[in-house]
């Protein structure tokens, strides 16, 4: 679970509650249509501008913003070592064997264009194809939530004018322009909240997730193709960190016939095994 999507919106959301329960008439801000109009609205406008399987599936990709990402950067290059050490001593046909063990597809694909011999080339235009293919999915999805927040405002504002509207009508009744006046600017109030409290940071929290994912594999396809080009694994481990962040490379010590890494702040050519 990602605690800071949680704890973000659920701080933002407590710090507007919050202020309207300490002053008067709280029960103003709660407006069943005023809320229709803002949400409904703008999902109604998105789907104007995407196709409805686009939108559908977004919001089940949304569900990654509240997961907490795994770091599995460490794990990879430790597998990559290995993968190395064996290719090295035992060629590389023998890692057809180690295939099956590999979970990642991206990297279990590019492993196996590798053991099968397929040109270098080859490999990196494939591999990086399907970075592309995944970088215009997430653009997709980035792109809703952001058309979402965009929109919400606009019908708040939408809202308001209808709002507006109804109390010019009965201005016969000055008793009834304040009370007519605060039912207008809720919707408003309602689009703001939405656009820049749930619907843009989940636009850029999916943006940040997605480059995180593309670096990874990036940093794979390193892997692979180093694998095949026979490059030395210490030298392998020392590429490969450069994608990590030196905060995340800390690898507790193990036993010597472990993949050796470099820790983090030590000097040039020290070396930890782990």
């Amino acid at each position: 679970m990602d605690i800071a999507t949680i704890a973000g919106i659920l701080a933002g959301f407590g710090l507007i509650v919050g202020t309207i329960v300490m002053g008067e008439g709280a029960s103003t801000f709660v407006h069943l249509p005023s809320f229709m109009i803002v949400f409904g609205g703008s999902t109604a406008a998105t789907l104007v501008n995407f196709p409805m399987d686009q939108v559908i599936a977004t919001f089940k990709v949304a569900a990654k913003a509240f997961r907490k990402q795994e770091t599995r950067e460490v794990e990879a290059v430790q597998k990559f070592s290995e993968l190395a050490r064996m290719a090295r001593r035992d060629g590389i046909l023998t890692l057809d064997k180690q295939l099956k063990e590999i979970d990642d597809p991206f990297m279990r694909v590019g492993l196996e264009m590798a053991v099968d011999g397929t040109e270098p080339d080859t490999i990196l235009d494939i591999m990086d194809t399907e970075i592309t293919s995944l970088i215009e999915r997430h653009k997709t999805g980035q792109g809703i939530f952001t058309s979402l927040g965009t929109y919400a405002p606009a019908f708040g504002m939408i809202g308001t004018l209808i709002g507006l509207v109804k109390m010019l009508g009965s201005l016969d009744d000055p008793s009834t322009i304040g009370p007519s006046m605060a039912i207008a600017l809720i919707t408003t109030f309602y689009g703001a909240v939405l656009g820049n409290l749930v619907y843009l940071p989940m636009a850029g929290k999916l943006k940040s997730k997605s480059a995180s994912e593309v670096m990874f594999k990036q940093m794979m396809i390193e892997g692979v193709l180093a694998i095949q080009r026979g490059v030395h694994p210490k030298n392998i481990e020392r590429k490969l960190l450069n994608y990590i962040a030196p905060k995340d490379r800390g690898i507790e010590e193990e036993e010597e016939e472990g993949p050796e890494l470099i820790q983090p702040g030590g000097e040039s050519g020290e070396e930890a095994s782990v």
